[in-house]
């Protein structure tokens, strides 16, 4: 199974009561970050077979734009091992639901999402250390329990990768 991490994209400032916070939609920048990763995730030819959410409403907005920007017909499952709070077990069990699955994409909440990735990622039993910014996306290759990082971006070396392509593509208007 191929399984891509995704964090949610920006979405402002923390809300300190946390019914509210579950409702903090993305802000301008995180809408921004959604397009450059879905662009790029299109440019590699990412398919997937589910995206499944965190149900906090800034995951479900980067998993529907981005799963727009990816053409997926799909509906957007939504569980509650991808919430703030869930542990490790509580990821596997949902890794169980879409076994049988060729690629998955997983949209989540910061620190779990990046010890998730560091947990399967890690042949040792312990959790490699890695922290998945804002928007960005990690493609997996699964192997039973375990998996192999192919890559990981974030939509700040896709914007840059982005603005260079413009400003090269454009006509040398310099004069002799």
């Amino acid at each position: 199974m191929i399984l891509y991490f995704l964090r949610h994209a920006s979405a402002g400032e923390h809300f300190a009561n946390p019914k509210k916070d579950e409702k903090r939609a993305l802000d301008k920048e995180g809408i921004e970050q959604c397009g450059y990763i879905g662009r790029a995730l299109t440019a590699l030819d990412v398919q997937v077979d589910a995206i499944v959410s965190s149900p906090l409403k800034r995951c479900t907005q980067t998993a529907s734009l981005i799963g727009n920007e990816l053409g997926y017909e799909g509906k957007l499952q939504i569980d509650t091992g991808l919430r703030p709070e869930a542990g490790l077990a509580d990821f596997r069990k949902l890794l169980e639901k879409y076994a049988r699955q060729e690629a998955i994409m997983v949209v989540g909440h910061n620190p779990n999402l990046s010890q998730f990735l560091g947990a399967i990622i890690s042949d040792s039993g312990c959790e490699a250390s890695l922290e998945l910014k804002k928007g960005a996306v990690a493609k997996v290759e699964m192997r039973r329990t375990s998996g192999t990082l192919q890559w990981c971006v974030t939509p700040k070396v896709l914007r840059t990768l982005y603005d260079t392509a413009v400003e090269s593509s454009r006509p040398n208007t310099s004069r002799k």
